[in-house]
């Protein structure tokens, strides 16, 4: 089953990568540190783009 974190980040896709400051902002959203994204993103084979401080290599 998926976790809202999951669903969230899989509906904010942009041609199946998530872009760096859709992330920092579901992280401020949702309330889970930046990294957690990054884990979440791994552990769903998700790339992000355009990575704003070199958080998301």
């Amino acid at each position: 089953m998926e976790t809202q974190l999951e669903v969230k980040i899989k509906a904010s896709l942009v041609k199946g990568r998530l872009p760096c400051p859709v992330a920092f902002k579901i992280a401020d959203e949702m309330k889970v540190s930046k990294k957690e994204i990054g884990e979440t993103c791994n552990k769903l084979g998700i790339k992000v783009s355009s990575c704003q401080l070199g958080c998301f290599p």
